[in-house]
């Protein structure tokens, strides 16, 4: 069975006053709203001690406790604002002004009747005295937003006296707050379910004399707002609110979670938002709901009983069934998940009961209950984006991307509440940030110089193939402009005679090493030796390049030009590129001029012969100065530092398996470059004794030798 709430409407009190934030706040996105809403709407029932009676459950009564998030500048202050001094004002104005004093009168009177008939006293001075402790216990807080457990308890008493009201709390900023809440959230999670607590004993002494403990349910509401970034902060904070949610909370709340939507505003006129801000809509909405709520705070409407009869309370244990269901389908480690799923029929059921008591309803209607379902299932989709917070590696590896210039750990340390100062923690942090970040197209540099490590992180930018970045010029060094062409477009201008033409652009368009701006996503190689045309294909063929003869190729000296597209947009300096070019010398499985490691390199163009192919674009994340890829590449490039670049290509090459193939290839290679058959068959054996794990010699006679001596024939 699937719950499809889709073609379910919100509630109208959610639904409008909701509508009316949005026009406020000139913010889009509702789910944050929402449970917001919901929370007022149970503080009216819980105050007028409205429960939901039903033959399975018995009596609960109706609370809602409530976790929103939203960003920075979402509304979180002013949208509560407006329900508490603009949509509920009329409710707690009547509430305080008829309902308290009525039932507390009677409250205390029954207290009294009570203790006399108990001790056969005078109800009258028992009334007195009831009374007298009645005050000294303070005044009735409709809201309070910190405090300890014992003055928490002493208000409840106070409420039990009066047979009337709730205990709510809304905690602002909680990510700033929840260190200092600790004893009121873990009160709170006794509150939840029926109202009930145990009390704490304390010595009583003359001066201060235990209370004596009345039976009975005060029904407590909760609101915790605040901003994702202060409360998942990847620190102690963040940790102690998982705690809290695997201790019970996810299972209590209903959870929003915000982010500023202000597109559908952008293409509004300030005249027409303002429009929109005074609608007569905004007044009327307000108006009905505050004379609505202002109506229900009537001692006729106090104790209201929201009855569930057998289909709805099928329907909800239906429910139940639904989300216990999903909730084992989860493994085992994931123990906050399955609570907060299992869990959510009953605050559904809370919910549907504010919702009836609302509508002034005695009984539950499935529409009061699938409303509620809409809600909460919400409020699950809410839960999850919290669930998926970034883990502390993946907010470091975005913070150093996000920084110009180089950070050190005491930066990091400064400014970053979850980074370790212990060299252990924080170096096994920066790793994990590294991997995460080679991922995600995020490199971090690393480099040590007199005793300090400094870090530099970059967001690299995929390559489009259609815009490939070059600059030209007919002259040697002015005058070279800036395009961006298609790969398959570049014979177009390798081709043109008396050009010529750079990997990079150049401030003022003249070329120097000074001016050249950074930013490139192509590479170019000059083959000035004996490798063929042929042989470069077969080893590239894997790569999308752009071969093309130079004027003094011949077909006995191979002259020529690799052009190869990069995945990556790579912005390095002077100094770096020099590094980067290096390591690219060193992945080549051929030779090519060392003398070209400039940014500011031109290159001439001639039209000759032009060999194209398209494959995967070369990966440079290995080749980049200071990462920990490139620290991996020369450390394999060291193991083999004294064997020839093509011998290197198929060794790292055969890190991956298929060794036997690869070195076939590496056969085939040596014939089509000139060698003969006993040269190439020497050649292959003393390479395969080059590797950690060579093949057996009888293999290599029955496999790669046959094919060998084929390809000569």
């Amino acid at each position: 069975m699937v719950f499809d709430t889709s073609q379910v409407t919100h509630h109208p009190a959610i639904e409008e006053i909701v509508e009316l934030i949005c026009n406020r706040t000139q913010n889009t996105d509702k789910n944050f709203f929402r449970p917001m809403v919901a929370f007022f709407l149970g503080k009216i029932a819980s105050n007028m001690r409205v429960t939901t009676i039903s033959k399975d459950r018995g009596e609960v009564p109706v609370n809602i406790y409530a976790c929103v998030l939203g960003a920075s500048g979402f509304g979180k202050g002013y949208s509560v604002s407006v329900m508490e001094n603009e949509i509920i004002n009329q409710f707690k104005q009547n509430f305080f002004e008829d309902v308290f004093p009525q039932v507390a009168e009677d409250g205390l009177w029954k207290l009294a009747n009570k203790k006399a008939a108990a001790k056969g006293t005078d109800p009258n001075e028992e009334h007195e005295k009831v009374l007298t402790e009645f005050k000294r216990l303070g005044a009735y807080p409709f809201t309070f937003d910190s405090g300890t457990a014992p003055a928490v308890k002493q208000l409840r008493q106070k409420l039990l006296m009066a047979s009337c009201g709730a205990i709510s709390t809304q905690v602002d900023e909680i990510g700033s707050n929840l260190v200092s809440s600790t004893e009121i959230l873990n009160l709170f999670l006794e509150l939840y379910d029926q109202g009930q607590v145990k009390q704490k004993l304390t010595k009583n002494t003359a001066e201060n004399q235990r209370s004596e403990e009345i039976d009975g349910k005060t029904p407590a509401n909760m609101l915790l707002f605040g901003t994702p970034s202060k409360l998942l902060d990847g620190g102690s904070t963040e940790s102690d609110f998982y705690s809290f949610l695997e201790t019970g909370y996810a299972r209590r709340c209903i959870f929003g979670y915000g982010t500023a939507n202000r597109k559908a505003f952008h293409t509004l006129s300030a005249a027409q938002i303002y429009n929109n801000q005074i609608s007569p809509q905004n007044t009327s909405t307000i108006a009905k709901w505050s004379d609505h709520f202002g109506e229900l705070a009537n001692k006729s409407f106090f104790e209201w009983k929201v009855y569930i009869n057998d289909a709805v309370a099928i329907k909800l244990l239906e429910y139940k069934i639904y989300c216990e269901k999903i909730a084992d389908s989860l493994p085992d480690h994931e123990e906050i998940n399955k609570a907060e799923i299992s869990h959510r029929y009953f605050k559904a059921m809370k919910l549907a009961g504010a919702y009836a008591f609302i509508d002034k309803q005695t009984y539950m209607t499935e529409l009061h209950l699938l409303q509620a379902i809409k809600l909460v299932e919400e409020s699950g989709e809410c839960f999850k984006v919290i669930q998926a917070r970034e883990a502390t590696y993946e907010k470091l590896a975005k913070y150093i991307a996000s920084c110009d210039g180089e950070l050190t750990h005491a930066d990091l340390h400064e400014q970053l509440p979850f980074y370790k100062s212990g060299s252990a923690a924080r170096n096994e942090m920066m790793n994990l940030a590294k991997a995460w970040g080679y991922k995600k197209n995020i490199i971090i540099k690393h480099r040590y110089a007199e005793g300090i490590d400094f870090f530099k992180g970059e967001t690299l930018q995929q390559t489009d193939i259609q815009k490939i970045k070059l600059s030209y010029s007919t002259d040697w060094t002015s005058d070279y402009k800036y395009e961006e062409v298609p790969f398959n477009s570049l014979h177009k201008l390798t081709q043109i005679p008396d050009h010529h033409w750079c990997t990079h652009a150049f401030l003022d368009k003249y070329r120097n090493e000074k001016n050249a701006i950074p930013g490139f996503n192509v590479v170019v190689l000059d083959i000035d030796g004996d490798t063929p045309i042929e042989v470069t294909k077969e080893l590239l063929k894997e790569y999308t390049y752009h071969i093309h003869t130079t004027k003094r190729h011949t077909a006995e000296v191979n002259r020529y030009r690799i052009i190869l597209p990069i995945n990556y947009t790579l912005t390095l300096d002077a100094e770096e590129y020099k590094e980067f070019y290096q390591n690219l010398l060193q992945w080549l499985p051929i030779k090519a001029d060392e003398a070209t490691g400039q940014r500011s390199r031109k290159w001439a163009t001639h039209p000759g012969e032009v060999y194209t192919n398209e494959g995967e674009l070369l990966d440079v994340l290995p080749l980049i100065p200071k990462t920990s890829k490139n620290d991996d590449f020369k450390k394999i490039n060291a193991s083999s530092e004294n064997l020839p670049n093509l011998e290197k290509w198929f060794i790292r090459k055969m890190q991956h398996g298929n060794r036997n193939n690869y070195l076939l290839q590496y056969a085939l290679i040596l014939a089509d470059s000139g060698f003969q058959l006993k040269n190439a068959t020497d050649a292959v054996l003393a390479f395969n004794k080059k590797l950690q794990n060579p093949l057996s010699e009888d293999e290599i006679e029955q496999t790669i030798f046959k094919t060998l001596s084929k390809k000569y024939e």
